[in-house]
């Protein structure tokens, strides 16, 4: 009896110092520049773009929803627009001055000429691949758009005519990105493989994923450096030097059990990642080093979109209508403070 309370004993502190490997070690930032705005809607909020206006901007999102800003991100109010149906689901929002552009399922896309004043329907060909989840305006009557198998057009003419650029989809993807010089990055919708695509190209070059972890979400630096989110935690980036290699990955919170779902910079230096369970990540050199702003952290919600329009203007949208707003000003005495 006395040997088996012992070994009973010595399992228990095993079992204890296990769990403590698991427990966050990543040090608490020391500033918090995140504001949490108070949004009329539960819906599930998907996209947010600003008119040439930075004051000016829409939110969209599940339901038709469709939300106003004309003070920069403060308040907002709801806006309805004469469709057949309430439950388009809007994937993506664009602006290029006062002309833009909503995306949503299924086979939905809208077009505004004056700021958002009044909307259009763009008739589209019922033989269109997938549905259109990505919209980017681009200049005056000119637009891109990608559905949800990859497939990608362009207009020059506002929408009457639309021009294919890859001669076949990928087929279905769990999210996909554009870089600002027109590239592309596709994730299978189970996180198997990931492909890429360039002007130019005929067709989706895929690409097997670096490790056994399932790839959760990709896109690009302003440089148009890749950044990958796998399963489990993991953030790797690109090599700068070499677009087809991959630098060493990263575990910025060893054994979490909560998943990392979106990354943006701020500036080249800056960084966040947003995760499950109001988590949110931050490193301030180039993701070399990561701390947690463990203020948003009682935030009920999951961060999966996280949007910057300058450096001093970015978003952070979470599930049941939450959104987070980036407050310059507390940033900077944040992080006088800190420095004194």
């Amino acid at each position: 009896m006395v040997i088996v309370k012992s070994w009973q004993k010595i399992f228990a502190l095993l079992m204890v110092v296990f769990l403590c490997l698991g427990c966050s070690k990543v040090p608490s930032s020391s500033y918090n520049p995140w504001a949490v705005i108070s949004v009329p809607t539960e819906a599930k909020l998907l996209d947010i773009a600003f008119t040439g206006n930075p004051q000016h901007g829409f939110l969209v999102g599940s339901n038709t929803t469709l939300l106003e800003t004309n003070d920069g991100g403060d308040t907002w109010k709801p806006l309805e627009l004469a469709l057949d149906d309430d439950r388009y689901r809007f994937d993506a929002v664009s602006f290029a001055g006062k002309e833009g552009w909503i995306a949503g399922e299924p086979s939905l896309l809208l077009h505004t000429t004056d700021e958002g004043h009044s909307w259009s329907r763009i008739p589209l060909s019922s033989k269109l691949p997938g549905n259109p989840i990505s919209v980017h305006a681009l200049g005056e009557n000119t637009a891109e758009m990608a559905t949800d198998v990859g497939a990608i057009y362009k207009t020059t003419d506002g929408g009457r005519n639309w021009k294919a650029q890859v001669e076949a989809a990928v087929g279905v993807v769990r999210n996909l990105e554009r870089a600002t010089d027109g590239k592309y990055v596709a994730v299978s919708a189970k996180g198997s493989f990931y492909s890429t695509w360039e002007p130019g190209q005929n067709a989706w070059v895929p690409h097997n994923r670096n490790s056994s972890r399932r790839v959760e979400n990709m896109g690009f630096s302003e440089d148009g450096q890749l950044w990958l989110l796998a399963r489990g935690g993991q953030v790797q980036f690109s090599d700068p030097n070499e677009p087809e290699a991959w630098q060493e990955s990263q575990s910025p919170e060893f054994s979490t059990s909560w998943g990392l779902l979106d990354l943006a910079y701020r500036t080249p230096e800056e960084i966040w990642i947003g995760g499950g369970s109001g988590n949110l990540l931050l490193s301030t050199d180039g993701g070399l080093t990561w701390s947690k702003d463990r203020d948003v952290e009682g935030v009920a919600a999951n961060f999966y979109k996280i949007v910057f329009f300058s450096p001093e203007q970015g978003f952070i949208i979470g599930d049941r209508g939450v959104l987070l707003k980036y407050q310059p000003d507390v940033a900077k005495s944040d992080k006088t403070a800190a420095s004194a």
